[in-house]
């Protein structure tokens, strides 16, 4: 039996990645679940924790670290696994299971209950992608390749990791310190502008870079008590 001439071979080309919107949430005191105890839920709730979230873990097993979270009062417990309705009042979601059937109700709840899900390695099944990220101090940096390859935004955060040392976390906040001080000290707007435009200058980062935090900071300082009256 032969294939009808009519009949349309299945495509072998990548779907295109998604343009998702990048931003930075407050989540602060919101409820954010994570379906499964394993160690993939156990890598996604510190980052939760630090962010002020109320988290609650849906799972009948929790891993050792897990435990130590629950013991501690930072994550609530729910143990057995997730059904419909338990992402009611949630504000986030992230689905660390590798059961289809959960993936898949977990997706159909964030529909009805417009819950921002993740769901861990599955794109498709997500609203939301968490990109890789890298921390110094004050700043952070978030990389994302739109879902098409999480391993190579990963590359690129390691990449970024030598270039942005934690001599930059300590400057950043010395640049807090200075700029509240700039705030009560300096009175003339474009003056004090120009001061801040000038802590934040490529030149203060080949500084930063080439001869290290102290010098940044001498320098730094130098700018900040020739704009202050005296």
């Amino acid at each position: 039996m032969t294939n009808s001439p009519n009949k349309r071979k299945k495509s072998s080309r990548p779907s295109p990645s998604k343009n998702y919107y990048p931003a930075f949430l407050d989540i602060t005191g919101k409820k954010c679940v994570v379906i499964g105890g394993g160690r993939v839920a156990e890598r996604k709730c510190p980052p939760l924790i630090r962010a002020g979230a109320r988290v609650v873990v849906i799972s009948p097993t929790l891993t050792q670290g897990l435990e130590t979270l629950k013991k501690k009062g930072l994550i609530r417990h729910i143990g057995r696994h997730y059904k419909r309705g338990d992402m009611k009042s949630a504000f986030m979601a992230i689905a660390a299971t590798d059961s289809r059937e959960i993936n898949t109700k977990a997706t159909a709840d964030a529909a009805v209950h417009n819950t921002l899900l993740n769901v861990v390695d599955n794109p498709p099944l997500c609203n939301f992608i968490v990109p890789s990220v890298l921390h110094r101090g004050p700043l952070t940096i978030a990389i994302s390749t739109g879902g098409v390859s999480p391993a190579m935004a990963r590359t690129i955060r390691k990449s970024l990791e030598g270039l942005y040392s934690t001599e930059l976390s300590k400057y950043l906040r010395l640049l807090n310190t200075i700029r509240t001080k700039a705030m009560h000290d300096i009175s003339d707007k474009r003056k004090r502008s120009a001061l801040l435009k000038g802590l934040a200058s490529e030149q203060i980062m080949r500084i930063l870079v080439q001869k290290g935090f102290r010098e940044a900071r001498r320098a730094a300082l130098s700018s900040l008590h020739s704009m202050i009256p005296q």
